[in-house]
């Protein structure tokens, strides 16, 4: 021993080393610090200027509506569903869309497609690196899209925007990729809570779809930012919930299962549409010219169906808060379900600058409308209402094809500011959301990324590594071992992984903590990996209950006998 101590003296401590060990220890100890301050702090800015950046979206949706389908200018709220262009109406839509595919050709290709799979792929190939063009093309984009009908809502664009400018400004600072995702999500979230006024639903979105992680130093930023950006919805637009509808009653057991089996099949409806929606893009994709004429000829379904139905057409957000009142007739509800679906999956599909969100709510409002009205036409004391069919369809309809269950639920219930949908909405996303699985194998989100090699993380789990202290799996160290870089028999064994990564090493020296010179032992990778290996097969393995069995047995004999 007087050898080890003698020798372990004189090892030298590696600078990059102790500065990395000292971070993880500081982290652990401390995981919010002033950095997580700083980055709130930041959000809150990001969340201002994306709120102005919200209104101005808005603005220039309806400015484009009134210029393109009523030839005035006008920011003034505006719906091309009450057009008198005649034949005429399918051309503004291909004009619009033939813009939107020269800014994505000669500007930024990352203009196109729904906005969160776009962040996704930044965050997790590309450090959260959104190109700076993306802050300013994204809402013009979409704002020429939806403003010539593009039948889109404006929460999709404005998440992708505010994504865009968080990362913008993550690159501008002395920040890690780890933070600079963080600052993209909370800008992206606090785009949802602009437009809705929805903080806890955004918040859930980032923790579903791009933290992809649940810790103090994320969640603290990201909520901050989404506070701001629902105080600045407030100031903004307003703070009546977004579609307000009459008070709903607490549902009964009868309604409870009704409402359940209607999100079961809404959520097989809802892989149907997220599978079509990538095999029109496919179709597309074989199309033997240049991808920038893609939206375009998508744009033709566009005008067609909103020659017929021209309520089908922009935004649309009126057809939600219709479709909450219960009072449509059937045939505006079919062609919100077929037509509404019908020219978004087609104009998703060719690559326009779109989003999901509002139509898939529109599609699946429609869609448990129908239901509803169905089990009342064959049950006409079924204890439910169209009101909250509809609702119901909405919430499930966007979990089942996005799995963003508890974003859909919290949505459905900030947007309507009704408590007693809790119930109801939490069955009937569980069941789309559960039903999603066996039917598709991404979701709507996940599939385009997917596609191109990138798997987007469906799980989030406590690190196994990280609460493991290395002292339990140290061999004997050997002379030739002594020149290692170092660590301590406290340290755990997702630190002793980092660090033999990062300096491509088998094994490290350990050292004991309450003396800091003697030697412990050294930490093999094999170990590491032998551990994680074992930890994750416990999780598949099934064991025999022959054991619980035979104390069950041995419980009821001594119960036999005390009872004798």
């Amino acid at each position: 021993m007087q050898y080890f101590c003698r020798m372990s003296s004189s090892i030298p401590l590696s600078v990059s080393l102790s500065g990395l060990h000292q971070r993880n220890r500081d982290l652990k100890e401390a995981p919010v610090n002033k950095r997580v301050f700083y980055l709130s702090l930041q959000s809150v800015f990001n969340a201002i200027l994306i709120g102005f950046i919200a209104k101005g979206l808005v603005f220039l949706i309806d400015g484009f509506t009134n210029l393109c389908f009523y030839g005035n200018f006008s920011f003034a709220p505006a719906s091309p569903a009450e057009n008198h262009l005649g034949w005429f109406v399918v051309c503004i839509p291909v004009l619009g869309s033939i813009f939107v595919g020269l800014m994505a050709r000669y500007g930024s290709r990352s203009i196109a497609g729904h906005g969160i799979p776009e962040a996704m792929e930044k965050i997790i190939v590309e450090d959260s690196r959104i190109p700076p063009a993306v802050t300013f093309l994204k809402p013009l984009s979409a704002a020429i899209s939806i403003g010539t009908g593009g039948p889109f809502g404006a929460e999709g664009p404005i998440i992708a925007t505010g994504g865009a400018f968080g990362s913008f400004t993550g690159q501008l600072m002395h920040i890690s990729s780890s933070e600079r995702k963080i600052i993209l999500a909370a800008g992206a979230c606090a785009g949802m809570a602009a437009i809705f006024g929805t903080p806890l639903a955004a918040v859930m979105l980032a923790v579903e779809l791009l933290l992809f992680e649940f810790s103090p130093r994320s969640i603290i930023p990201v909520v901050t930012g989404c506070i701001t950006g629902a105080g600045m919805h407030f100031f903004l637009f307003g703070s009546h919930p977004v579609f307000s509808i009459p008070d709903i009653p607490s549902v009964s057991g009868s309604a409870l299962l009704i409402y359940v089996i209607l999100g079961l099949i809404t959520g097989v409806v809802a892989s149907g549409i997220s599978r079509s929606v990538y095999a029109i893009e496919d179709l597309f994709e074989k199309l033997p010219i240049h991808w920038m004429w893609f939206p375009a000829i998508g744009a033709i379904v566009i005008g067609v169906t909103g020659y017929f139905a021209p309520y089908t057409m922009s935004v649309g957000y009126d057809n939600i808060r219709n479709l909450l009142t219960g009072k449509l007739p059937l045939t505006v509800l079919f062609s919100l379900f077929l037509l509404k679906y019908l020219s978004w999956s087609v104009s998703l599909g060719s690559g326009t600058s779109g989003g999901t969100l509002a139509p898939l709510f529109t599609i699946g409002g429609a869609f448990g409308a129908l239901m509803g009205i169905l089990v009342l036409h064959f049950f006409p004391n079924a204890p439910i209402s169209i009101t909250l069919a509809a609702l119901i369809g909405m919430a499930s309809m966007f979990a089942g094809a996005s799995r963003a269950l508890l974003t859909s639920i919290l949505f459905a219930m900030e947007t309507t500011g009704q408590s007693n949908t809790l119930l109801p909405l939490l069955g009937a996303c569980i069941a789309a959301y559960f039903v999603s699985f066996f039917l598709m194998e991404g979701s709507i989100m996940t599939e385009k990324i997917k596609r191109r090699g990138v798997h987007a993380p469906n799980a989030f789990q406590p690190d196994v590594l990280q609460s493991v202290p290395v002292a339990g799996f140290l061999s004997d160290a050997k002379e030739t071992d002594f020149q290692l870089p170092h660590i301590y028999d406290t340290d755990d064994l997702a630190f002793a992984a980092e660090m033999m990564g990062k300096y491509q090493l088998q094994k490290l020296l350990v050292l004991k903590e309450n003396d800091g010179r003697e030697i412990a032992g050294i930490i093999e990778a094999a170990s590491v990996l032998n551990f994680y290996s074992e930890q994750k097969q416990k999780d598949h393995a099934y064991q025999s209950p022959g054991k619980t069995k035979r104390v069950m047995v041995r419980g009821r004999q001594i119960f036999k006998i005390n009872k004798s």
